[in-house]
């Protein structure tokens, strides 16, 4: 696995749509390969008048490595398994023989779906004007190249939404740790 594939890894880069192109930031909160389970923040910029900057949590599947499949989860988001195959073949390091492999933490590229749950700090707040978060990303991070490709699906949203994301360099910072 990556050394940048961590908690407080942040990655900054653009979410763009037929009509516009937005910042965006991402920081890793928990990364835990073995549970193949990620979970973080994602802030926006400018996609709603009311909201100049939108942060929501996120919780996302790593797949492929033991608990995840390329298609297996996709129906109780929302999606199909023609769908799935669809969108992950958008990725130039996914290819079909991955739906029989199990992946490795050390492959170039790790496959994720992350779905937004709340707006961050008032996590009561689950819809809003002119925004949504019902949909999930279909996401693709390139551990050698630092980058993290996605596609946001919703049935009810605008098609070709991609996310476009490099890795922010820490300078050499690692994550806290405290023992009690």
């Amino acid at each position: 696995m990556s050394t940048i594939f961590r908690p407080d890894s942040e990655f900054k880069g653009m979410q763009r749509s037929e009509r516009q192109n937005y910042d965006v930031n991402v920081s890793l909160k928990h990364v835990d390969m073995a549970a193949s389970f990620v979970e973080g923040y994602l802030s926006i910029q400018g996609l709603t008048e009311d909201h100049p900057t939108l942060t929501t949590f996120f919780q996302g599947e790593i797949i492929g490595h033991g608990r995840y499949t390329f298609t297996d989860t996709a129906r109780a988001w929302g999606s199909s398994e023609k769908n799935d195959l669809k969108h992950w073949q958008e990725f130039p390091g996914f290819n079909k023989s991955l739906l029989r492999e199990k992946l490795k933490a050390s492959d170039r590229y790790v496959f994720m779906r992350w779905k937004e749950f709340f707006l961050v700090p008032d996590h009561k707040v689950t819809k809003l004007n002119g925004a949504s978060f019902e949909g999930f990303y279909y996401i693709c991070f390139d551990q050698k190249e630092r980058k993290i490709d996605g596609c946001y699906y919703h049935k009810k949203s605008a098609r070709d939404q991609k996310l476009e994301l490099r890795w922010v360099d820490d300078r050499g910072r690692t994550p806290a740790w405290e023992f009690c």
